[in-house]
């Protein structure tokens, strides 16, 4: 019972702690987002006073403003100046240039053509028109303008003559609309409200309408307002001063405003603004620091919990601790005796891996001998016609050696020289055809390579052409112009088109025209050679003639371990062999595909 009116005491102590940390970070996040729009306001209001400050003083330089003030009865220069005030306002972009003598009187003014016109109005008791004549110099005034009603700022420069005397006062108004257009509320704090107060507490700009002209110290001693703001009640603000918020600065307090049916309860940040005796007065909304105090508490809550049930798991950790030691030599044995039984097992598995890897060296070595078996196959089925190639050869190279030495014997040197570049030329022929059986003879043990396929069709036509059974059959190899580069290995790839092109001549046997199309086709990933011949076709099961000793030939014809073979030499280059019968025609069609390779320089 007694942990548990600790844990309830705190409970309520971390509870009481996240309530007093949320509002204290609410408040100084509300007094942060109202400085930063105060800097922003106040860096505007600067930006706009220095940027119409020097403009009534560069204009109190103009020669004709002297003329007219000292010949203020000439109509021709007063329309002069008329003229040159309205140009002024439309290129400075204020709202109305009018120029005073000394007493006040208005002499000439940029809107001289309104009803409304200041020309012969007196404004001798604005303070803008006193201040330029007691100083000599610039002077800024805010106030509404006893003629059109209209807010602006007053911007006046003395003009003097040559000898350094006032002759009169020229004013430039702006109109504060962009000032107030200016204010945009923080997007997280939507309730939020501006106010710009005079020098006597009265707010001239405001976001609130209702705020306009508003008195937000009724207890202060201001100036008379009436000269200022004429036609205004400027009715004291219903606002009251609440207790300081923990953690913000000074210009900070909490108000209450009763307006409407409902308070509303405010953090208000009041700030000078520069060169001016004006304050801005930012009030933002106090709800989301209920929020920021809510969040604490959730957080709190949270930390709780986890504190008291990680104290929960400890407690528990600690009591189980003791059980798991009793069980800990028990267990300590029975790991003991499953080790044993894995390491007897894992020798086991490592023993029938390395017989499963012996078993699959000697796979692949008998499927190398195999290769190399139907290759001697096929070169035993050609040598009858190698022979046949070879003895006419023979032949002619015996006559021209005897006839060479009846030439030698006569003393023709000439025919024996041309008899001797004849038998030159035999040998030639003869090497060539042996090599070709050379290069096809021996294994292939180097990794694939860019290729050209046309030199690989080349070399089986020349070894197909010494077979005695592709007399009489027509072998059309359209022969691309360009290298055909493909992924392989060119031997292997040469034995796959000897044994295409033997089974295609040996189907044509008994063909009225027997004849074998050979050709080479762009592929989407590579290239595509086509065999084709008008034989009697494959059987309706085509995946059948590339199961091993499947044949349709005779023994002595061949094993049937051709087109296993090369398939499985295809499918190791990373490509496809197909086979089927021809659509256009009698016959069967065999389709090798490889991946494409650019040619290389």
């Amino acid at each position: 019972m007694t942990y548990r009116l600790w844990a309830l005491l705190l409970f309520l102590l971390t509870m009481g702690v996240c309530w007093l940390l949320g509002g204290w970070a609410g408040y100084r996040m509300l007094e942060q987002e109202g400085q930063e729009e105060s800097f922003r306001y106040s860096q505007l209001v600067a930006n706009e006073l220095k940027r119409y400050r020097p403009i009534p003083e560069l204009m109190a330089e103009h020669p004709l403003l002297e003329s007219v003030l000292r010949e203020p009865g000439d109509q021709s220069l007063v329309l002069q100046a008329n003229q040159e005030m309205q140009r002024m306002a439309e290129i400075v972009g204020s709202s109305d240039v009018y120029l005073m003598d000394r007493t006040g009187y208005t002499i000439a003014a940029s809107n001289y053509r309104r009803q409304d016109s200041f020309i012969g109005r007196q404004f001798d008791y604005r303070p803008y028109f006193q201040q330029a004549m007691a100083s000599g110099g610039s002077a800024v005034y805010f106030a509404l303008g006893t003629t059109s009603d209209i807010r602006g700022l007053y911007f006046s420069h003395p003009v003097k003559a040559t000898d350094g005397g006032i002759l009169g006062v020229i004013a430039v108004k702006v109109q504060v609309d962009e000032l107030e257009s200016q204010w945009q509320r923080p997007d997280l704090l939507h309730d939020s409200e501006m106010a710009v107060l005079d020098g006597g507490g009265i707010s001239f700009l405001a976001s609130r309408d209702s705020w306009l002209y508003r008195d937000f110290e009724p207890a202060s001693q201001a100036q008379t307002p009436n000269l200022r703001y004429p036609k205004r009640d400027l009715a004291p603000m219903p606002i009251e001063a609440l207790s300081q918020p923990w953690g913000v600065s000074d210009r900070s307090r909490k108000v209450l405003i009763s307006e409407g049916e409902t308070p509303a309860e405010f953090l208000s940040i009041r700030s000078p603004l520069p060169k001016m005796d004006w304050s801005l007065q930012v009030m933002i909304g106090t709800q989301p620091v209920m929020w920021i105090r809510l969040q604490f508490l959730v957080g709190g809550f949270l930390a709780f919990i986890g504190v008291f049930l990680t104290w929960l798991y400890l407690r528990e950790r600690y009591r189980r601790e003791a059980e798991l030691a009793q069980r800990g030599e028990q267990l300590e044995r029975r790991v003991a005796e499953r080790t044993a039984d894995l390491e007897n097992s894992n020798r086991q598995l490592l023993e029938e891996i390395r017989q499963r890897e012996e078993a699959q060296n000697e796979l692949k070595e008998t499927q190398q001998e195999l290769i190399q078996a139907a290759k001697l196959a096929v070169l035993g089925q050609m040598s009858a016609g190698l022979n046949h190639e070879m003895n006419q050869p023979l032949t002619a190279i015996q006559t021209y050696a005897r006839n060479s030495r009846r030439f030698l014997e006569r003393g023709e040197g000439a025919m024996v020289d041309a008899n001797l570049q004849e038998i030159q030329n035999l040998c030639q022929k003869m090497a060539e055809m042996t090599r070709q059986f050379k290069v096809f003879a021996r294994k292939s043990e180097g990794p694939p390579a860019p290729v050209d396929l046309r030199q690989s069709v080349d070399a089986a036509l020349k070894i197909i052409a010494a077979q005695s059974n592709s007399e009489g059959v027509g072998i059309r190899w359209q022969r691309p112009d360009d290298p055909v580069m493909i992924h392989g290995d060119l031997i292997r790839i040469e034995q796959v088109m000897v044994n295409l092109i033997a089974n295609a001549v040996q189907a044509v046997e008994g063909a009225d025209q027997p004849e074998v199309l050979i050709d080479v086709l762009a592929d989407a990933d590579g290239w595509q050679c086509r065999v084709r011949d008008n034989g009697t076709g494959l059987p309706a099961d085509t995946e059948q003639v590339f199961e091993p000793f499947f044949t349709t030939k005779s023994m002595k014809q061949g094993l049937g371990l051709g087109l296993s073979i090369s398939r499985q030499i295809v499918d190791a280059l990373g490509g496809t062999l197909t086979g089927h019968n021809r659509s256009d025609g009698p016959g069967a069609e065999f389709i090798l595909t490889l991946t494409r390779r650019e040619a290389m320089e």
